[in-house]
């Protein structure tokens, strides 16, 4: 069993991919699963986004038998954010209690209504009905902020994406994971929204699916650029910063480029990679 020193922040990534999972051969090195990241919060556990990245993550969670409640924080229902929660271990099992969040979307009424879209016919064989978790589903108001223990706080914003999405800053110890995804901009004017949002956090990943160039022919798709995740980071004095949500046309070859470039103006900031864990 793993074991984690108390106290301990530790965030780590079991997909990185934007849009479509990605199994190509010159897309290794940062991962071809779709979205999910671990956060690790002392004695809690909490998951944002449950894209294909969640099923390996699940296993490990089984495994480990360490943590039985989860929190799971969904950013919006776009299937690369919520493809894998079908195949979450823990779900399957009476011996764990999960909870589900996610803002208001376009389509869909409450958080149970977006798994339950998304596990029907014909998409899916079966329902939620098949969990054996006790799940709970809550519904987030916009910019709401909540607590998941005495100790761990969560603040949201909404974000600039086709049907709605959420931002989460999670703080704990004294420290902040800001978990910016899917969000647009247009290009020369800043969303001063999100900088404060992100102020002095420790770590922030961004919605870093395309480039400057690239952002004219995308218009309307709901995405942002590595260079305005890098400015954002430092206009709001974020210690850490790392694109995340590759395009599925981002080799690794891009990828590293676009790290040098990060880390030159950023030491220790980079690109989100598959299996990377840091601890704040």
């Amino acid at each position: 069993m793993t074991q984690t020193t108390q106290n301990e922040f530790k965030i780590m990534f079991w997909g990185t991919r934007g849009s479509l999972a990605t199994p190509d051969i010159q897309c290794g090195k940062a991962g071809g699963n779709t979205i999910c990241v671990e956060v690790e919060c002392g004695d809690h556990v909490i998951i944002c986004d449950a894209g294909s990245g969640i099923r390996s993550l699940g296993g490990k969670i089984v495994s480990e038998r360490k943590y039985k409640n989860i929190n799971l924080l969904l950013s919006h229902a776009h299937y690369d954010h919520i493809e894998g929660i079908p195949f979450f271990a823990p779900m399957s099992s009476s011996e764990y209690c999960v909870d589900i969040r996610c803002g208001k979307l376009d389509g869909a009424e409450n958080t149970f209504e977006v798994v339950g879209g998304f596990m029907r016919r014909p998409y899916f064989p079966v329902g939620p009905e098949i969990f054996m978790s006790k799940t709970k589903f809550h519904q987030l108001e916009e910019n709401q902020s909540f607590d998941i223990s005495p100790e761990i706080h969560v603040k949201t914003i909404p974000l600039v994406h086709p049907g709605g999405a959420t931002a989460y800053r999670i703080e704990y110890d004294n420290k902040s994971f800001a978990y910016v995804t899917d969000t647009e901009h247009s290009a020369g004017e800043t969303n001063y929204d999100i900088v404060e949002f992100i102020d002095g956090a420790d770590l922030f990943i961004y919605d870093a699916s395309l480039s400057d160039d690239e952002l004219p022919e995308f218009e309307g798709f709901g995405h942002s650029t590595w260079q305005e995740g890098l400015r954002m980071a430092q206009s709001a004095n974020v210690k850490r910063y790392f694109a995340f949500h590759h395009m599925p046309f981002r080799c690794d070859n891009a990828l590293d480029e676009i790290e040098r470039e990060i880390n030159a103006q950023m030491p220790g900031s980079g690109v989100a990679r598959e299996g990377y864990s840091l601890v704040l």
